[in-house]
């Protein structure tokens, strides 16, 4: 910024400070993505995430609601819509 408060542009040019376009994907992210999924398939994959679903229940629900889409529509079809009959409590088994 500028002594009076207004971001100082180059002569014809952005910003400074203007950062990448919107929508660019992360690289650092992508790498990093790369290297946890990497890391899963040495684990054992899917046998792997399963055994951490009985292992670690809380740890594995915390990762399936960080994947999971926030706006799920549980809504059925008109025809055909979703009933709730009952909700239970149970206990894990170990």
């Amino acid at each position: 910024m500028s002594e009076n408060g207004k971001v100082r542009k180059s002569a014809g040019g952005p910003a400074y400070g203007g950062g990448s376009r919107k929508g660019k994907p992360n690289k650092a992210t992508a790498e990093i993505r790369a290297m946890i999924e990497g890391a899963l398939q040495d684990a054992g994959g899917q046998k792997y995430l399963a055994q951490q679903a009985r292992d670690n229940p809380a740890a594995f629900l915390s990762l399936l609601g960080k994947i999971l889409p926030k706006d799920v529509n549980l809504g059925g079809q008109p025809d055909n819509p979703v009933r709730i009959d009952r909700i239970e409590l149970v206990a894990l088994k170990k």
